[in-house]
């Protein structure tokens, strides 16, 4: 059983790796291994959750490509990202840089959260509001003589 489980959680944890096909892997192991760390920073555009390094989407490949075809014509790590993000904007980046443009990529998840714990307080303050105010209601001697009528009768018809 042990060995079934760890079988399946070295193929699970691997899963990422088969998305580099050998196909498109660079022959010299540090370009190689400086296109891995650049497809780590850029953003898969089709799935926009993963890295063009895990995705196996057409695009993604295009990217991997792309990134290892700069590396081998002699461009800087900085010379690629830049010739991407040239061609894709700044989306393309897992961290984009903070400027106006990205302001509400760096902002918004705050503003959010911000946002739903103001309503979370008001929604609670206004049932406590609520349920206060249904505690102190008083009932008039004809309510109560009502409701004691009603005791009586299910009383009654219990028995």
């Amino acid at each position: 059983m042990y060995r079934i489980l760890a079988f399946i959680l070295v193929v699970v944890w691997t899963i990422p790796a088969f998305a580099v096909e050998p196909s498109e892997m660079l022959d010299d192991p540090v370009l190689e291994e400086r296109a891995r760390q650049i497809s780590q920073k850029l953003r898969c555009l089709v799935c926009q959750n993963e890295t063009i390094d895990e995705s196996n989407a057409d695009l993604a490949r295009d990217l991997r490509v792309l990134v290892r075809e700069r590396l081998a014509a002699g461009a800087t790590d900085e010379e690629v990202i830049d010739y991407v993000v040239a061609r894709y904007g700044d989306f393309v980046l897992l961290s984009p840089p903070f400027k106006p443009s990205t302001f509400l990529l760096w902002i918004f998840p705050a503003l959010a959260l911000a946002v739903g714990a103001g309503l979370l307080v008001y929604l609670r303050k206004q049932f406590t509001n609520a349920e206060s105010e249904q505690n102190d209601v008083e009932l008039t001697a004809e309510e109560v003589q009502i409701l004691d009528g009603i005791l009586d009768d299910s009383k009654k018809s219990s028995r």
